[in-house]
């Protein structure tokens, strides 16, 4: 299976999909945190005019104007919320090709906008139905996707990311796609 990880520079993703034999490409504006040579560092628009013929895309756009976790300051980035949604939204397309579509998207994020401005959640997920004893409700809105199937419920619940310390690269490791769910989407929608 052919397939494009977009927003993605920790290679989470990516490395849970090749692992299983799929040829996985991620794509960011940023470097990849791993140097993979299957990485794109560039606009995801600019890899879907270039490269066709993906079967599958998991998309992460950016949360930081869509996230009700920062709803205090809404008020103050009309503009970058709009333009946010507006991403999200080509993302969510059944982007036409010239030989077809991807048949199959995934958009994942926290709980945000997307919900009230475009359309509710398909699912959400809690890391600690994967794996990860803590919780971080992350909303997937599916296209021709069956919902993942919980694959190891277990105790604890903390709000690591919300307790994240402050510093520059907070929002990276708040964005970081954890491991159970990437394994969860590789092997659940790497068979489809």
């Amino acid at each position: 299976m052919k397939v494009l990880i977009a927003c993605e520079f920790s290679g989470v993703v990516r490395r849970a999909f090749r692992g299983r034999g799929h040829n996985a490409w991620s794509c960011d504006l940023l470097p990849s945190d791993d140097d993979s040579p299957f990485h794109y560092q560039c606009d995801v628009r600019q890899i879907l005019s270039t490269y066709k013929h993906w079967d599958l895309m998991i998309a992460h756009p950016p949360c930081t104007h869509l996230a009700v976790s920062g709803a205090r300051w809404f008020k103050h980035k009309r503009q970058e919320q709009a333009e946010a949604l507006e991403f999200v939204r080509y993302l969510m397309e059944p982007y036409c090709l010239e030989d077809g579509e991807i048949r199959r998207i995934c958009i994942e994020n926290p709980v945000s906008i997307i919900s009230s401005k475009i359309r509710k959640p398909d699912q959400i997920i809690q890391p600690w139905q994967f794996g990860h004893g803590e919780v971080k409700a992350t909303c997937l809105w599916l296209k021709n996707l069956p919902p993942l199937v919980p694959t190891d419920c277990v105790d604890g619940r903390v709000p690591r990311v919300h307790f994240a310390s402050p510093g520059p690269d907070r929002w990276k490791e708040r964005s970081r796609t954890m491991l159970g769910i990437a394994d969860a989407m590789a092997a659940q929608w790497g068979v489809l």
